[in-house]
């Protein structure tokens, strides 16, 4: 049973790394992949939420923060040692594209689709009215993993479900936190 979705999951990687393969794509992927590209813009949306959001931004930045922080944690710290699944870049040698650097040697479960999810889940929790956007750039990223050849299919899918999941936690941890304070009369929690 493993091995057949081990092998869907390789097939599945072959269409969207070769098949599906065009210059176009060849030049946006690399970009939308690369961390170090939006790192910049991301710690500048993380400022303005700190300086310019309000108690709403700041507390959006803080549970960014935090689940993004444990979702990237615990996919490259924790779940990619124990499954010491080999990222295809290093696993299939032939037959492949790889459009940037090869990454560590282990890809189970992304860490790319784990911190966007966790992200983009936050955000629509705070700013429902672009969630839709969110999770398309989040769809976007992780789709880029596959696409440049680091990642498997179910390396992105289930670095989403756990980026989604961790953040969600948080968001529920958040709400009982918020609810007592409010039940304490503090006003710190209304945004």
């Amino acid at each position: 049973m493993i091995e057949s979705l081990i092998r869907i999951d390789k097939a599945i990687f072959r269409f969207f790394n070769t098949t599906i393969s065009n210059p176009l794509l060849d030049w946006i992927m690399p970009i939308i992949t690369n961390q170090n590209i939006w790192a910049g813009p991301i710690i500048l949306i993380i400022l303005y939420l700190l300086v310019k959001g309000g108690r709403r931004g700041r507390i959006t930045a803080a549970i960014i923060i935090i689940s993004v922080g444990l979702a990237d944690a615990a996919s490259a710290q924790v779940l990619k040692p124990f499954f010491g699944r080999l990222r295809p870049s290093h696993e299939l040698t032939e037959g492949i594209r790889i459009l940037m650097g090869k990454g560590g040697p282990y890809g189970f479960v992304s860490s790319h689709a784990a911190n966007v999810f966790a992200a983009a889940v936050v955000f629509g929790y705070f700013y429902p009215r672009h969630k839709i956007k969110y999770f398309f750039a989040a769809a976007l990223v992780a789709f880029s993993r596959v696409y440049v050849g680091v990642h498997y299919p179910a390396d992105i899918i289930f670095g989403g479900l756990l980026g989604y999941g961790l953040a969600w936690a948080v968001l529920s941890f958040w709400v009982i936190i918020k609810m007592r304070e409010l039940k304490r009369g503090a006003d710190w929690v209304v945004y």
